[in-house]
């Protein structure tokens, strides 16, 4: 039972996405907003699990053969790129990690810590390269550090007090929504929790520096 309440809620990621989703439905409730889900893992799925979106934790509420939904409350759609998701947007998916399961990325929570913008796409040589700028309040980044870009860990480097670029490989660009990526949109990031935590400690005077 333990095990179970940790899992439900606790729920971590690794930033691998496992498929890709298509938004087939978005339904306004309230404040809050539905949506319907096409995937390949929504025969997988029960309700009240958790599954990453773009790097976004939400709690799967029902199920189908072909489709779930998920909904998100207003502070979800106002602080994460959900907002601009409309029908026909394609969208990373991954389940939370299974106890004792491989961490092939980092540790990801599905807690968004800001947005970003991508302002520049290169293509070279096979692989892309994306410059992204950010709020450089309450960041983290270190040079070949962790970072989750919805939802997909990946290594950041060049990193400025407002600006980062990571690289992209042929399978990672085909099998995410990064072919979609282009200047200007708008992406969610999550700064990793490690160097949070340690930020955190060294602000309480925890951790003094030489």
């Amino acid at each position: 039972m333990r095990l179970v309440y940790l899992q439900k809620k606790l729920p971590m990621f690794t930033g691998i996405i496992e498929a890709l989703g298509t938004v087939k439905n978005i339904v306004q409730d309230g404040t809050n907003v539905h949506f319907d889900i096409e995937s390949a893992l929504a025969s997988e799925l029960k309700i009240d699990q958790s599954v990453s979106h773009n790097g976004v934790c939400l709690t799967v509420v029902s199920t189908g053969a072909e489709e779930y939904r998920v909904t998100a409350v207003d502070e979800t759609l106002q602080k994460t790129n959900l907002g601009a998701w409309h029908v026909g947007s394609k969208v990373n998916l991954e389940r939370s990690m299974m106890m004792g399961g491989r961490l092939d990325g980092h540790i990801v929570q599905g807690h968004v810590d800001q947005t970003g913008t991508c302002t520049q796409v290169q293509e070279v040589d096979g692989s892309w390269l994306f410059d992204f700028s950010f709020t450089p309040q309450g960041h983290v980044l270190v040079e070949k550090g962790s970072v989750c870009i919805n939802g997909t860990s990946l290594t950041c480097f060049n990193v400025t007090d407002d600006s980062f670029r990571v690289a992209i490989i042929p399978y990672t660009f085909e099998h995410t929504n990064f072919h979609q990526l282009k200047a200007g949109d708008t992406i969610n990031l999550e700064f990793d929790i490690l160097g949070k935590y340690v930020a955190r400690l060294m602000q309480q005077g925890e951790v003094k520096t030489a």
